[in-house]
């Protein structure tokens, strides 16, 4: 699997996971769903992805470029 689909992939587990926990356990998980989201929005600006970064230290997607 490339590190772009990992990473959608990620990110929307961590949107759905947060929304689910914010409705049914507490409303404070909604701060999750909005970080997720705002990490988004600058990697589109910035080109700057941390869960890219963790998992190329981890040794994987080493052959993929520019995933955020």
């Amino acid at each position: 699997m490339s590190m772009e689909r990992i990473i959608r992939a990620a990110a929307g587990s961590f949107v759905l996971i947060s929304l689910a926990l914010g409705y049914w356990v507490h409303a404070g998980f909604f701060l999750f769903t909005a970080f997720v989201g705002a990490n988004l929005l600058q990697s589109a600006f910035t080109g700057l992805c941390p869960l890219e970064n963790i998992l190329r230290r981890v040794g994987i997607g080493r052959e993929s470029v520019d995933a955020c």
